[in-house]
């Protein structure tokens, strides 16, 4: 018989039981419940002797050992470079092909997972893409990110966000990003917008992990990420924020000063005078006001 996860089945193993040691033969049991003799046999040598329970539980099918189970010498081997390079999955997994120690990547990663070497935060945001707003209105559909300029010890952030349906947009320089700062920014740019957010959408940057979702759902939004590996999610946006680096950061000096002057009054032009030819050469602001 094949596995199963019928509920009711421990109950109905006990009955059989117990019909079997009230006097019924298995073979009349068999009849009775519907089930093979061999099985009811079987029940019957699980049951314990003084019938007191009520039930005999469904095992679980799990196999107890997995044909392909790496060797106990592989396993040391893997915690052992771990403890000595203190590197993550990929190199060890790189330092074992050299060793000519043949084991798949997920095979170390799973290792060092159960032997809790792989440390998961707390505010990891898993991959859910509930169904995505149609922008019918301004503030149903609000993409936000961030691009950065310079090298990685002296470069300066800009937050960027459109609104979908008018093109209205907002950006913000600065010289690092956080959750906080992105929870900061979000609330910059409601008190500035002329209309109500209702969804934002962001990639899975870590400026927008679990903490940042929690704290945008007590401000009355809500928030969904883009797909992984997928720009186009976040299309309006990426287009704007080659847009803003063309038309203002590149043409002037890059330090935070000049970025905060420049990004504001760039942003007044392209909100209020600067034609979209995905509006019909309107304005973002002559969207808003038609609506």
């Amino acid at each position: 018989m094949t596995y199963t996860t019928n509920p009711h089945l421990p109950h109905v193993r006990m009955d059989a039981v117990k019909l079997t040691r009230s006097g019924w033969s298995t073979r009349k049991v068999a009849r009775h419940i519907g089930f093979n003799q061999s099985t009811i046999v079987r029940w019957n040598n699980k049951a314990p002797d003084n019938l007191r329970a009520k039930i005999i539980p469904t095992l679980s099918s799990r196999p107890h050992h997995h044909p392909n189970k790496l060797s106990d010498e592989i396993v040391q081997r893997i915690l052992f470079l771990r403890n000595k390079y203190h590197r993550c999955a990929e190199v060890i997994h790189y330092l074992l092909k050299k060793e000519r120690i043949l084991v798949s990547l997920s095979s170390v990663k799973r290792t060092l997972k159960r032997n809790g070497l792989i440390r998961t935060s707390k505010w990891k945001k898993w991959h859910q893409y509930p169904p995505r707003p149609i922008p019918e209105k301004p503030g149903i559909l609000v993409q936000i990110d961030t691009i950065f300029d310079g090298i990685p010890e002296d470069r300066i952030y800009i937050y960027t966000l459109i609104d979908v349906f008018s093109r209205w947009t907002y950006a913000l320089p600065e010289l690092s990003i956080s959750t906080h700062k992105s929870l900061s920014f979000v609330k910059q740019a409601q008190a500035i917008a002329p209309f109500e957010f209702s969804t934002l959408q962001s990639d899975h940057g870590s400026e927008f992990s679990k903490w940042f979702t929690k704290r945008i759902l007590e401000n009355g939004f809500s928030h969904r990420h883009s797909r992984i590996r997928m720009p186009s999610d976040n299309g309006h946006l990426e287009r704007f924020n080659r847009t803003i680096q063309d038309e203002c950061l590149s043409r002037v000096p890059r330090n935070l000063k000049s970025y905060q002057k420049e990004i504001h009054e760039y942003l007044h032009f392209y909100n209020n005078e600067r034609p979209h030819m995905a509006l019909n050469m309107k304005t973002p602001m002559e969207i808003l006001i038609q609506n």
